[in-house]
């Protein structure tokens, strides 16, 4: 016989019934019953007591107790003989579900144990006595006050096409819920990097009118670096944004959705209500009626927890008590660079000078649209403007002092280290970069002033003094006199008249035959 519990409302429906004057048919059909168990109901009240004119009074908790415990069939401890065939047996079934196998493969070796009992009594059995299938407890977490918390989280909608590469691609959802008023605003996209993260964070603070308090999300890689139940450390581009804010972070644990139970119910609701069965043109399309059916639908529905608008809720609790609009927030890049042989860092594809005491050392740079810091050990060590990439700073104090002249092409200044050796030597140093391309010349500058270090200031400035008497700009010449050490021999002198050329001929041979010479001296009448 198939147990069935007797619930109290049907033996006092049963009775009320009875009290009124009906028949026991009329009884069975408003009590929900069979006809046999409204005569059983009525037996067993006549004989606890109950009169048909004594009205519904009598009809109390004790009475229909009574009654119950009449009816309900004779089973120790409400059950019946299969239970108990299964309690003789708790310790081994119990050890079959701690190993994971199904009701179904349990009934199977109890039969092969001659124990037949049916599904729903083992299934019943198993769960209330053996543990099978049961879940941990929840318990619900405060709301906490207005406008603190907020729960973020990625959620996969579905595919949308991508103009960009025309194809279809996977499109998430960034969904924000205000744990107080269960306010909701969407943010699509095709990846899930901190820059996205960053304009979901800055279109939700612009949608709100201002930033919550406390940001709870999962432990998605661009925001969680190392995941810690207690102390998890963040990517440094998430806490700089943090810190640009002023909101604080508390990540849920690893695979523990109930740490962020708002948003993870939301996930759903956005995929079904929103995305699913409607077209989009593409990404912009799609984000422009998710901010319209996050204010007008998700916004203005009666939220079934809280029982009201949560756009209404926002609006009078939470919107006043947000921080406030932050300015935009310019989305940096950090890296670990290393200090080249070239006293440079690579950052982004672009190459930005050092201090050459750091030559060799890790730094940490951070670098926006605008400007490329460098750190060490927490340190601050140089700023630099953002170059594009392929391009190149240079900081002439970061570099040695022997090496800033030629890598900047600086000629002025190796001029005035020339001159410094003597006025004759930079005078020389200047005829040498008197060219339209004076870089191309500076090695023989720097040879003029190896000659310098080699044979020492005067010796050379007397060269040179020799060799532009002669007009000779040619530091191989002036390399060789200090070899030779005839800088200080004068010149050869030079002759004061011309030689005769050796061809010369007499004017008297150029006259033409039988003409005769005539000199006129502008005298009159002389001939």
């Amino acid at each position: 016989m198939a147990f069935r519990e007797v619930a109290v409302t049907e033996i006092r429906e049963a009775l009320r019934a009875w009290l009124s004057g009906a028949g026991l048919r009329q009884v069975a059909a408003q009590a929900g019953v069979d006809r046999k168990t409204a005569r059983r109901y009525v037996l067993a009240a006549v004989e606890a007591g109950l009169v048909r004119g004594g009205g519904a009074g009598q009809l109390s908790d004790e009475l229909v107790g009574q009654v119950a415990q009449v009816v309900r069939p004779v089973r120790p401890g409400g059950h019946g003989q299969a239970w108990e065939q299964l309690e003789v047996r708790h310790d081994q079934i119990e050890g079959w579900v701690k190993a994971g196998l199904s009701v179904v493969k349990i009934g199977v070796l109890l039969e092969r144990q001659a124990i037949v009992v049916p599904y729903r009594t083992l299934h019943r059995f198993c769960v209330e006595r053996c543990g099978f299938g049961r879940t941990a407890s929840t318990v619900r977490v405060a709301d906490g006050e207005p406008g603190v918390e907020c729960q973020l989280d990625f959620g996969y909608l579905g595919l949308l096409a991508d103009p960009v590469s025309g194809r279809q691609r996977k499109v998430h959802a960034l969904i924000f819920t205000a744990c107080y008023s269960r306010h909701m605003f969407v943010w699509l996209s095709f990846t899930q990097t901190l820059g996205t993260l960053v304009a979901g964070c800055e279109a939700a603070w612009v949608f709100f009118g201002g930033v919550f308090k406390v940001l709870i999300p999962d432990n998605a890689a661009a925001i969680v670096a190392a995941a810690d139940a207690v102390n998890p450390r963040f990517t440094e581009g998430w806490l700089d944004y943090a810190q640009h804010c002023g909101f604080v972070t508390d990540p849920a644990r690893v695979r523990s959705p109930k740490d962020k139970p708002r948003v993870e119910r939301a996930v759903q609701y956005v995929r079904g209500n929103f995305f699913a069965g409607e077209h989009f043109t593409g990404l912009a399309d799609a984000q422009t009626r998710a901010e319209a059916w996050c204010r007008d639908v998700a916004g203005m529905r009666i939220h079934g927890t809280i029982a009201a608008r949560p756009a209404e809720v926002f609006a009078a609790c939470e919107a006043g008590v947000l921080l406030p609009l932050s300015l935009p927030y310019d989305v940096p890049v950090f890296t670990k660079v290393k200090v080249h042989r070239d006293f440079h860092v690579e950052v982004g594809r672009a190459l930005y000078s050092a201090p050459k005491e750091y030559l060799g050392c890790h730094l940490d740079a951070r670098a926006d649209t605008a400007l490329v810091r460098l750190f060490h050990r927490g340190q601050l060590v140089k700023i630099h403007p953002r170059q594009q990439p392929g391009r190149r700073v240079t900081d002439p104090a970061d570099l040695p002092a022997e090496k800033t002249t030629y890598a900047m092409r600086d000629v002025a200044s190796l001029a005035k280290a020339a001159r410094r050796h003597g006025d004759n030597v930079g005078v020389y140093a200047e005829r040498l970069l008197d060219t339209d391309l004076p870089w191309t010349k500076m090695r023989q500058v720097y040879r003029l002033l190896g000659l310098v270090r080699r044979y020492g200031p005067g010796p050379v400035d007397v060269a040179c003094a020799r060799a532009l008497e002669l007009d000779v700009v040619n530091v191989t010449k002036i390399a060789s006199m200090l070899e030779k050490a005839t800088e200080n021999t004068p010149p050869p002198p030079r002759p004061a008249v011309a030689a005769a050329a050796r061809f010369a001929r007499d004017p008297a041979e150029y006259r033409p035959a039988g003409t005769q010479l005539t000199l006129i001296d502008g005298g009159e009448g002389s001939r």
